[in-house]
């Protein structure tokens, strides 16, 4: 199985067979550095905030991968922060990519930095994501981008290919103990090598999660919710999630007027 696909035209097959997809070289070096400089900025705010910007899950699953202490830097919504990063996500190529997989209507629900440390950085168990911000029609993917090389030892993705026929399923959230994740180990996953400029999608169904980063080296990432403008969010009472709703290319065919005041 390619880690990589070099046709995008080839992005749709793979995805629906496999529920991911691993894109090349999707951003050019210079880009990266201005989005890496933004990213670092970001991060130096966090840190000098005095908020608990530690996003590591406190579970028995986490516990077991990373021993029960590990570090991650998170905030939602780095556009809200840096014009850069939402150039980055209004990208031609990037969106090219986002298209071949649901459509020509794309609606960012909302995007997540995450920063893993050298040596302590924090893993995710593996789970699903839909039960954080269902859709009508389940077209939400995300789409990760990457501004360093990463694998295993980095604190890599890992996913199972095709678990995203399983749909939606009960205690997925990967927060508590289900007797449907022990079935799929961490081990037993796919591991994604991804390079610097890289952008994986996966659908919310896909079965994935990430190891601790045991390196020297720190990982950077930039995750991006996205469904069609076809589709729309559910109510969730158990979450109340952010939801930019915001159009990045073609038409939000479900924007209301009262929609458009939150």
């Amino acid at each position: 199985m390619p880690e990589k696909q070099d046709t995008p035209s080839s992005i749709n097959s793979y995805f629906d067979e496999n529920g991911y997809y691993l894109a090349q070289g999707i951003y050019s070096e210079s880009d990266l550095q201005k989005l890496e400089t933004d990213f670092d900025r970001i991060v130096a705010k966090l840190e000098h905030s005095g908020e608990d910007v530690n996003a590591r899950w406190d579970s028995q699953s986490t516990d077991e991968l990373d021993g029960g202490k590990s570090r991650i830097v998170h905030t939602h919504n780095v556009h809200r922060y840096s014009a850069c990063w939402l150039n980055a996500f209004q990208q031609d190529k990037f969106l090219d990519a986002t298209e071949q997989i649901i459509g020509p209507d794309i609606i960012l629900h909302h995007s997540k930095l995450f920063q893993k440390p050298a040596k302590e950085g924090a893993p995710f168990p593996i789970h699903q994501d839909w039960w954080y911000f269902p859709t009508q029609k389940d077209t939400m993917i995300a789409a990760v981008i990457f501004l360093g090389d990463t694998d295993d030892e980095t604190g890599g993705f890992r996913v199972y290919p095709g678990s995203h026929k399983l749909g939606r399923k009960e205690n997925t959230s990967g927060l508590n103990p289900s007797e449907l994740l022990n079935k799929y180990p961490m081990e037993n996953a796919t591991a994604i090598n991804a390079q610097r400029g890289d952008v994986l999608f996966f659908s919310y169904f896909t079965l994935h999660g990430s190891m601790p980063n045991r390196s020297d080296r720190v990982r950077k990432t930039v995750l991006i919710q996205l469904f069609s403008g076809n589709d729309y969010v559910l109510a969730n009472e158990e979450v109340n999630h952010v939801n930019e709703n915001l159009v990045l290319r073609g038409w939000n065919h479900h924007m209301s007027r009262e929609q458009a005041k939150c």
